[in-house]
């Protein structure tokens, strides 16, 4: 055995190396036949070799399931193509030197198609050619080259769908990375494949030209030496070398034209794996309505006076008998398929993998859909900036809000518009809007010094007025005042606004126990105490998700952590103890909203004012709902006047309460009033400035 093992390693390295100069061999083969003389013998193996060659190329191409089954197809093509044109020109020169000895002086494939194919008649044999070139050079050849031009352009602009549609699958869990490699690399053979196709097809319509000017050539040079060199009669040379000439061109056209059709068929698959007899079968006889109406037409077309009766006869009872059968099987399927619904579900195959929660997809905590023109912006292939882009935003957030915010996953989305993009937070939509990726955006940031032209909109980040002006214009429209961004920027700007406004519900157990681990690094006795001990883990993610939510960030943990700590004793209470740590970082929320000024301007309260809100919290639960609407909608009208005020001023409007209203105020004014921010006596600094500039209910 191991004797035998030994041997068929040595055989088999024998034999790999036999591969590797496979090529270089068929290289030579081809320069010495376009250099030496060949005898006619060598010839007819030759023509008989590429016959055979074309037969099992085209037996190929129809039994591949799917073209890329067959991607060697268009290397095999080039080479089919030269090994034709090679043995054109070794023909071309038996013919013209040895042509005036006989018809079989080029051999006997050439003698058999000039003899048997055309019947020995030149005239006959010039047409038969004449019609084979056509067919191949306009119909099949043109049409598969088209064919494959579209299919080429196609596939390059479908790519980077593939590619983000493999990286949605992967991120989502669908796919493994093995699985995505693998769909990678098919994308990108697939893509190789019709862009080959579509050189090959040149070559194929290049030979097809070819055929036409050598046997032009051939007929000519054939009657000049004929008549010329060996004294023979026009008659006599045209007869002799144009029946070789036709023979030689015919023994050429028809694996041309063999291979042509194949590289038709394979261009016209489509993707969808199978054969293209169960196909071509499955399509165009599925439908048994069609049977029996082309049955009734040939057989009135048959019975019609004059017309032939027996093809049509014969043909329409061919088809009767098809329509038959197909009505037959489909009720045989209809009384299997009732059989089976009869069957217990007991019955499944053992092989049925059962459902899991494997098979529950999760949503995206943040998730942003692009139309299919919008593509190349996210596509770094193409040049797209915008992955670079929400990159920055994630890391900019990340460190402003204090946790680390979650990936954005890009997908592309046919059902939206071409240039249109939507953002979505937990599977659900919080912003869409349209974009024009080949213009730049014009805002309007509240004073402007004339009008430029360009498409309306508004900005979808800051509710701003905007216009979508040419790249030509935006040195023009920023000397008018115009805020000019380009599409990336608008994206970019429109998640952070996005995500600012919706970063409480970004952050859950999972990020919470990551900056509780981040804590334990710095203060761990702090941080064991806290979670479990004095708060539970939800708790806590409570109060850190009410501090996001009033746009407070959350960057100094250890601060909030000692708050808790202290005052979790007393309560469990998570707004209790949101407000015990807005307390503590007093100092940081005062700096984020006045800055590092001395001087702080209030809005506040009058006593009477107040004394009510008290009385309509301490009986309504916390809440503004009991109090009169006329007297609601008169404090909205007045802190909204108040804080329009403040803002023409150039200085932030803070409204300034006690601190069993301030959660109550907060809610109230929150989405109406995005621009007041809600403060606490004792959230104030003691060496800040008070200024009361409007006392809503009464006089400043």
């Amino acid at each position: 055995m191991e004797v035998l093992k030994g041997l068929f390693n040595r055989h088999g390295a024998k034999l790999g190396h036999l591969k590797g100069i496979g090529a270089p061999i068929i290289v030579v083969m081809l320069l010495s036949m376009v250099i030496l003389p060949m005898p006619p013998m060598l010839l007819d193996i030759f023509f008989t070799f590429n016959i055979a060659l074309s037969l099992i190329i085209l037996l190929v191409a129809i039994y591949a399931l799917r073209p890329m089954d067959f991607a060697v197809f268009p290397t095999i093509l080039l080479v089919a193509t030269l090994f034709r044109l090679s043995l054109n020109v070794a023909s071309t020169r038996v013919v013209l030197l040895e042509g005036h000895k006989g018809p079989d002086a080029a051999g006997q494939v050439i003698q058999a198609f000039g003899d048997f194919v055309i019947g020995g008649n030149y005239a006959v044999g010039i047409i038969v050619f004449i019609i084979l070139v056509i067919i191949n050079f306009s119909v099949v050849t043109k049409g598969s080259g088209r064919i494959s031009e579209v299919s080429a352009r196609f596939t390059l602009d479908a790519m980077p769908g593939k590619q983000m549609a493999i990286d949605a699958d992967l991120n989502a869990g669908f796919i493994d990375d093995k699985e995505a490699r693998r769909r990678r690399k098919e994308t990108g053979q697939e893509a190789d494949f019709y862009g080959a196709m579509d050189g090959a097809s040149k070559f194929v319509r290049g030979d097809a030209v070819a055929g036409i000017m050598i046997t032009i050539i051939n007929v000519i040079g054939g009657l000049i030496i004929g008549v010329g060199q060996h004294g023979m009669t026009v008659a006599k040379a045209g007869e002799v070398y144009v029946l070789l000439t036709i023979g030689d061109g015919l023994v050429a056209q028809i694996p041309a034209l063999v291979l042509s059709t194949a590289a038709g068929i394979i261009v016209s698959r489509v993707s969808e794996s199978g054969s293209m007899g169960e196909q071509i079968f499955g399509q165009l006889f599925n439908n048994v309505t069609v049977i029996w109406l082309s049955t009734a037409v040939l057989t009135l077309l048959g019975l019609v006076p004059g017309m032939p009766t027996f093809p049509f006869l014969f043909i329409a009872s061919l088809l009767g008998l098809l329509g038959w059968y197909m009505l037959r099987t489909e009720k045989q399927r209809k009384q299997h398929e009732s059989v089976a619904e009869l069957l217990p579900e007991m019955t499944a195959s053992p092989e049925t993998k059962e459902l899991s929660w494997d098979d529950v997809p999760m949503v995206d905590p943040i998730g942003l859909e692009v139309g299919y023109r919008l593509i190349p912006m996210v596509d770094k292939s193409q040049g797209g900036e915008l992955m670079g882009r929400i990159k920055g935003v994630r890391k900019k957030l990340s460190q402003d809000l204090g946790f680390l915010v979650p990936p954005v996953h890009i997908r592309d989305n046919l059902e939206l518009q071409p240039n249109g993009y939507r953002i979505t937070l937990q599977g659900v939509t919080v912003g869409e809007t349209t974009i024009h990726p080949d213009r730049e955006r014009a805002i309007n940031p509240g004073q402007v010094y004339g009008k430029v032209e360009g498409i309306k909109g508004k900005d979808p980040a800051f509710g701003l007025d905007a216009v979508w002006i040419e790249v030509g214009q935006r040195e023009n429209a920023q000397s008018l005042g115009y805020t000019v961004v380009d599409p990336n920027t608008v994206i970019a700007t429109h998640l952070s606004q996005v995500l600012q406004g919706h970063a409480h519900e970004l952050l859950g157990h999972d990020e919470v126990q990551k900056l509780l681990d981040q804590l334990t690094k710095v203060t761990p006795k702090l941080a064991e105490d806290l979670v479990p001990k004095t708060l539970s883990l939800g708790t806590l993610a409570k109060v850190l998700q009410n501090l996001l939510m009033e746009g407070i960030p959350i960057r100094d943990m250890r601060t909030i952590a000692e708050a808790m700590a202290d005052a979790a004793p007393h309560t469990q209470d998570a707004g209790i103890l949101t407000a015990q740590a807005r307390v503590a970082l007093g100092r940081m929320i005062v700096q984020k909203i006045n800055g590092s000024n001395f001087e702080m301007s209030v809005i506040t309260l009058s006593p009477e004012l107040e004394q009510i809100l008290h009385q309509s919290v301490q009986g309504g639960g916390g809440s503004l709902a009991a109090i009169e609407p006329a007297m609601a909608e008169q404090l909205h009208k007045g802190l909204a006047d108040s804080t329009l005020e403040q803002e023409m001023a150039g200085k932030p409007a803070i409204l300034l309460t006690s601190p069993q209203l301030r959660e109550m105020l907060a809610r109230f004014v929150r989405n109406s009033l995005p621009g007041l921010s809600v403060l606490s006596y004792n959230e104030i600094p003691d060496d800040k400035q008070l200024k009361i500039v409007a006392t809503v209910g009464g006089r400043a």
